[in-house]
C-alpha cells in the first residue's frame, strides 16, 4: 500500500507523525508538502493528494489546522471521498459505508493519543458493499457527474 499524504502550516507537525506510522508500518509515503511550520494555503496540498488518491486509486491523508478546507478542496476532486474523522469510530465507518479513499485530520482536535488507532482503523478497515451503501455511493457519483459536465460549477 502507499499513501499520498499532505499538510498545510497548520497539520505539518501532526503530518510528521502520522508520516513516521506510516512508514512504521512498512507503508510507501508519497509527501506532497509542506516542509514547515510557514503559513501557506491549504488547496495547495489537498489537491495533488486527492488527485493522487484518485488517479492511482490509492489513499491519501491531509491535515489542516480544522481539516475542514482540505475536505472542502478534496471533495472537489470527482472520485474522491475524503471524510474528516478525528476518533476511531468516524474513521471505521468512513471506510465501512462510504468507501473514503482521503482521511482528512484535524490538527487541532484529533486526540494525539488515539491517532495510532485512528489510522489503524482507517488503513484496515473494508468498504462493506453493503448494497446501501453501494446505492448510496452510485448517487453520489451521479451528482458529480450532473455537475462536472454542467456550467453550473
Amino acid at each position: 500500500m502507499n499513501i499520498a499524504i499532505g499538510s498545510d502550516h497548520g497539520g505539518w507537525e501532526l503530518k510528521k507523525k502520522v508520516k513516521k506510522y506510516l512508514e512504521k508500518e512498512g507503508i510507501e509515503v508519497k509527501d506532497f508538502g509542506t516542509e514547515n511550520s510557514s503559513s501557506c494555503d491549504y488547496p495547495d496540498f489537498a489537491l495533488p493528494v486527492a488527485e493522487t488518491a484518485k488517479v492511482e486509486k490509492t489513499r491519501g491523508i491531509l491535515i489542516c489546522t480544522t481539516g475542514i478546507g482540505m475536505s472542502i478542496t478534496a471533495n472537489k476532486v470527482p472520485g474522491v471521498r475524503a471524510a474528516l474523522c478525528n476518533n476511531v469510530e468516524t474513521a471505521r465507518l468512513s471506510r465501512e459505508h462510504n468507501d473514503a479513499n482521503v482521511l482528512v485530520l484535524s490538527a487541532k482536535t484529533v486526540e494525539e493519543e488515539k491517532l495510532e488507532h485512528i489510522l489503524q482503523v482507517w488503513l484496515n478497515t473494508s468498504f462493506t458493499g453493503n448494497e446501501r451503501h453501494i446505492r448510496r455511493l452510485n448517487k453520489v457519483k451521479q451528482i458529480e457527474e450532473k455537475y462536472s459536465s454542467s456550467r453550473l460549477g
